[in-house]
C-alpha cells in the first residue's frame, strides 16, 4: 500500500496493492499497521456506501463539527468520481483551498479526506457505487456543509455541460465565507 500527500499536505491518496490471478483478485484497502507507520493514527467506527445513478451526480460539500467531526477514507467500487476536500481549518495556510482528484474502480485507488475539511464529489459515470469509513457516526445535529458552487471556491466540477444532480438539502449550503469558524488549525 503506498499513502502519498497531495497538495493539501493532510489529503492523502491511498494506492492499495492488487494481487490477480486467473480467479479475480485480492486487495487489502485498509491496514491500521500501514496508517500508524505513516502517522495516520485513526479509528473507524462506520462504514458508508452510496450509488449514484446519474453521472454528473454532485454530493457534498460536506463535513460534521464537534464532538463528531469526521475524517473519511473513500474509494470507489464501481464507476469513477472527481472528489473534493476543501481545508476549512481557521488558521491553516490552506485555509479555503481546495484539492480534487480522480478516483475510480479502474485506477484502485482512495482518499483520506481528515476532519475539518469539507468533502463532496461528482460521478464520472451511472451507477457509481462510493464506500468510506469514517471515524465519527452520522449525527444530523452536528451536520454542515458549505455550496458545492460556491463562487470563491472556483471549484473546477468536470460536469461539461452535464446536468448536475443535487439532494435538496445540498442546494441550500450557505457559501464559504458566511461559514462559521468551526475548526482551529494546529500544526
Amino acid at each position: 500500500m503506498k499513502i502519498k500527500s497531495t497538495t493539501i499536505e493532510d489529503v492523502k491518496i491511498i494506492y492499495p496493492n492488487k494481487f490477480g490471478d486467473h480467479r479475480g483478485f485480492f486487495s487489502e484497502t485498509y491496514s491500521s499497521e500501514t496508517f500508524a507507520s505513516n502517522g495516520l493514527q485513526l479509528i473507524f467506527c462506520q462504514d458508508n456506501h452510496s450509488m449514484s445513478q446519474q453521472a454528473g451526480t454532485v454530493r457534498g460539500l460536506h463535513f460534521q463539527i464537534d464532538p463528531f467531526a469526521q475524517s473519511k477514507l473513500l474509494r470507489v467500487v464501481r464507476g469513477s468520481i472527481y472528489d473534493v476536500a476543501i481545508d476549512i481549518r481557521y488558521g491553516s495556510p490552506t485555509y479555503g483551498d481546495w484539492v480534487g482528484y480522480t478516483i475510480s474502480a479502474d485506477l484502485w485507488n482512495q482518499i483520506l479526506i481528515p476532519a475539518g475539511f469539507a468533502h463532496g464529489f461528482c460521478t464520472l459515470e451511472s451507477q457509481t457505487e462510493v464506500q468510506y469509513k469514517v471515524t465519527a457516526p452520522y449525527s444530523p445535529d452536528h451536520e454542515r456543509g458549505i455550496a458545492w458552487d460556491d463562487q470563491d471556491l472556483a471549484i473546477d466540477w468536470p460536469l461539461n455541460g452535464k446536468t448536475e444532480t443535487l439532494s435538496e438539502k445540498d442546494t441550500k449550503y450557505p457559501s464559504f465565507s458566511e461559514l462559521p469558524k468551526y475548526f482551529e488549525y494546529s500544526p
